[in-house]
C-alpha cells in the first residue's frame, strides 16, 4: 500500500490536464466536501510547482475545487440547471447520487421527494448549463442510474443504455459508476470512457476495523454468494481471503410479477458444510433485504455461526425494522456498506451497521483522472487487500488474540 500512494503521490507533480473542478449534485453535498477536502490535502503537495509559470495558469493557485451549482424548481415541478461561476477550459468531475431521495422539491404546493430520474434530469441540466465550455466533462455516478434495467428480454425498454448514450450525445468523456449490476452495459457507449469499480478493499478495510476476531481461514470462514448473478465479487474474496465459497440460487415464479420482478420460491443452496463458520455474503445492492434475510435464515438453517452480508448500495426501501429484528435475534451480525449514496440517520446510527468511506477512494480517480494516469492500479485492489490482511494478522497478534 505505501509503495503504491509513493507512486501515486509523484505522479501529482505532473501536468494536470486542465484546471480541475468538482460539481457535487443535490444530496451529494456532503461526500463532494469530503472529496474536496482529499483533493485539497493532496494539492499541499505541489507546492514545488508553485514558482513555475503553469501554477497560476493551471489552476493551482485556488483554495477550493467545488463549483457552486443550482437545480431551482418551479411551481410545476419544471426545472433548470445554473452554474455560479465560470468553467470555462476546466476539467469538470461531477458527482451525482440519483438514489439521494432525501432532497425534495415542491411541486402544486406539496413537497415531492427527488426520484432518480429527476437527479438524472438536473444532472442533464448543469451539462447544458456547461454549455460546451469546459475542455473536458467527467460524470461520477456510483448508483447507476437505471443500472437493474440493462438487458432486454421481451418487449421492454433499455434505459441504462439509452441514458448512456445520451450523455455521451451531450458530450461526456469519462463515466465513473461503482459496482454496476452489469458492466456490460458499457458495450452501449464504445466510444466514451466507462469504469465500473468494486469496493472490494473499502468494504474489507470497514469490516476488519470492528471486528478484531475474524478467523480468515477454511475451518472458520466461508464466503457465500447470493446468487449466480454476484458470483464474480464473491469469486474474487474467496480468492484473495483464501476461503472457499458456497452459492445459493433463486427459483423464480416468472408467471408473476410483484413490484417490478418475479418473485422468489425458494432459495438452493450448493457448497460445502457451513456449520460452524462466519459467512460473508456480498452483493451489489441491497433493495428491500427480504432475500438476504431469506438467505440468512436459510444459513442459520445450516447451523452457521455470524453472517456478515456486504452491499455497495444499501437501500433498505422498506425500512429498517425487519433487519433491526434480525439482529436481535441473532440472524444478522453485521451489515457492511458505503456512502456512496443516501443514508437514513437511523442507519447510521444502527449498532449492526458498517459505512465504509468512499471519499478518499473517488479523490484518487479524480487526480488520476485529471493528471491522465491509468486507473488500471486503483480498479484492481488484489496487492492492497493482501497488504490489508497482513496488518490485520499482525493487529490480532499485538492484542494477544488466539486462534481457536
Amino acid at each position: 500500500m505505501t509503495d503504491f500512494v509513493s507512486t501515486w503521490n509523484n505522479d501529482l507533480l505532473t501536468t494536470p490536464y486542465a484546471p480541475l473542478g468538482l460539481i457535487a449534485m443535490p444530496g451529494c453535498e456532503a461526500l463532494g466536501a469530503m472529496v474536496n477536502s482529499w483533493l485539497l490535502k493532496w494539492h499541499e503537495q505541489q507546492d514545488a510547482l508553485e514558482d513555475t509559470p503553469l501554477y497560476a495558469l493551471m489552476g493551482y493557485n485556488r483554495n477550493d475545487f467545488l463549483i457552486e451549482t443550482q437545480c431551482p424548481r418551479f411551481g410545476t415541478g419544471e426545472g433548470k440547471g445554473m452554474i455560479k461561476s465560470s468553467v470555462r477550459g476546466y476539467d469538470i468531475y461531477i458527482l451525482c447520487d440519483i438514489g439521494a431521495y432525501n432532497v425534495t422539491y415542491n411541486m402544486y404546493g406539496k413537497e415531492v421527494p427527488t426520484s432518480p430520474d429527476d437527479h438524472y434530469q438536473d444532472l442533464k441540466r448543469i451539462i447544458a448549463a456547461i454549455g460546451g465550455r469546459a475542455k473536458r466533462i467527467n460524470v461520477i455516478m456510483p448508483l447507476l442510474y437505471e443500472g437493474r434495467q440493462h438487458r432486454r428480454t421481451t418487449r421492454e425498454s433499455l434505459d441504462c443504455a439509452l441514458a448512456l448514450q445520451e450523455l455521451q450525445n451531450l458530450g461526456v468523456t469519462n463515466f465513473i459508476t461503482f459496482d454496476a449490476h452489469d458492466p456490460r452495459v458499457q458495450n452501449a457507449v464504445p466510444l466514451m470512457g466507462f469504469d465500473s469499480v468494486k469496493p472490494s478493499y473499502q468494504i474489507l478495510k470497514a469490516l476488519f476495523r470492528k471486528e478484531c476476531d475474524l478467523q480468515l481461514d477454511r475451518e472458520h470462514m466461508m464466503i457465500v454468494s447470493p446468487d449466480e448473478g454476484a458470483m464474480d465479487r464473491n469469486i474474487f474474496y474467496s480468492s484473495v481471503l483464501g476461503l472457499d465459497m458456497g452459492m445459493f440460487y433463486k427459483r423464480r415464479d416468472y408467471t408473476r410479477i410483484v413490484n417490478g420482478r418475479n418473485p422468489i420460491v425458494a432459495h438452493e443452496y450448493l457448497g460445502d458444510n457451513v456449520e460452524g463458520k462466519d459467512v460473508l455474503v456480498s452483493d451489489d445492492i441491497l433493495s428491500s433485504g427480504d432475500s438476504i434475510l431469506d438467505l440468512a435464515k436459510e444459513l442459520k438453517k445450516r447451523k452457521a455461526n455470524r453472517i456478515f452480508a456486504a452491499a455497495t448500495f444499501a437501500l433498505f426501501t422498506n425500512g429498517l425494522d425487519a433487519f433491526q429484528k434480525a439482529y436481535a435475534d441473532g440472524l444478522i451480525s453485521r451489515i457492511i456498506s458505503t456512502n456512496l449514496t443516501y443514508r437514513t440517520p437511523e442507519l447510521k446510527a444502527a449498532p449492526w451497521f458498517i459505512e465504509a468511506d468512499m471519499s478518499k477512494y473517488i479523490s484518487y480517480i479524480i487526480a488520476s483522472l485529471n493528471h491522465d494516469r491509468s486507473l488500471s492500479g486503483l480498479l484492481n485492489p488484489y496487492d492492497r487487500i493482501k497488504a490489508l490482511i497482513g496488518r490485520y494478522h499482525d493487529k490480532q497478534t499485538e492484542a494477544g488474540f488466539r486462534l481457536i
